[in-house]
Parts: structure tokens; sequence; C-alpha cells
């Protein structure tokens, strides 16, 4: 049971960091999805982030965007399995900007295709939906950038300190 706290702890920092206030993009669940891939393993990879948007969409509020948003997370946690056995800190860099690019396509052409009040179905209105978000993707950017950094960098540092850490993650 002791090797699933880790995985129920991260679902819980990420819920909390969702339903307190923050920058608009700005959570941790990118970063949950590459990192549930990468350390993880496959079962918690796309788990550990659904969950916590799940929970925190619990309290928050379900949208009509909710499959967008989540198909994304599932996509990035596959990039994160992907990382898994390409871990470096390039492939990680690398890896968290496909992850924000691809949120930001993906949900943005979500937002589009379900709206046809605020911007056409044209090629126009799909150009007009990205640039309006160009403000949203530099939050997600950045949002993304820091918690990786952490989430990866703690685990990384606490590895070198607890080797038996990596032993109990690599069992999850």
């Amino acid at each position: 049971m002791k090797k699933y706290w880790f995985a129920l702890v991260l679902i819980a920092m990420a819920v909390i960091s969702r339903v307190l206030p923050h920058l608009p993009n700005m959570t941790p669940i990118t970063a949950l999805a590459l990192f549930g891939g990468s350390y993880l393993g496959r079962r918690w990879s796309l788990i550990v982030p659904i969950l916590a948007l799940l929970i925190s969409d619990y309290f928050i509020g379900f949208y009509s965007g909710m499959l967008w948003v989540y198909g994304s997370f599932i996509a990035i946690g596959c990039i994160g399995i992907w990382l898994r056995d390409h871990r470096s800190i390039g492939t990680t860099i690398a890896a968290t900007l496909a992850g924000s690019i691809l949120f930001f396509i993906v949900t943005n052409f979500g937002v589009w295709i379900s709206s046809g009040v605020f911007y056409p179905h044209t090629v126009s209105g799909l150009l007009t939906c990205y640039t309006a978000a160009i403000p949203f993707f530099r939050n997600t950017l950045i949002g993304d950038c820091l918690y990786v950094t952490t989430l990866f960098g703690l685990y990384e540092t606490g590895v070198k300190v607890i080797p038996a850490l990596r032993s109990e993650m690599s069992v999850v």
C-alpha cells in the first residue's frame, strides 16, 4: 500500500492547486501526466492526471470542453510514457513544450468547433480563436515549465538522497 501514497499525494497536490486561486491555465496537470508516464508506469500515467482533473472539476465545476481537456492530458500522458525510455534534460524539455503545444492546439480547437457564436467555422475563425488564446498559452507554458522542473527535479534530487525511492517508484 505504501507504493501508492506518492501517487495519491501528487493527486491531492494537483487538486489543491486547481481549487485554490491561480492564473488561468497555470496548473501542474501536464507535469503530472509527463511524470506519471515517465516514473509511475503506464497504468498510473493516465490515472493520476485524470483523477486530479475529475476531483478538482467536481469542486470547481464541470464544463462543456472537458472532452478536449481530458483528451489532451491523456495524449500528454502518452508522451510521458515515451519519455520513460528517453529521459534526459533535453527530451524532458522537449516533452514539456510538446505537451504545452498539444494542450493549446487541442483545447482551442475544441473551443472553436464547439462555438458557432464567438468563432465562425472558417479558417479565419479558427485562427481568431487561436490568436485570442495566446495569453493563456503563455500561462500554460510558464506553468508547465515550472511544475515539470519542480516535480522532476525534486524527484531526481530525492533519489540521490534516498536511493530506495527509485526502487519503490518503479513498482507503482
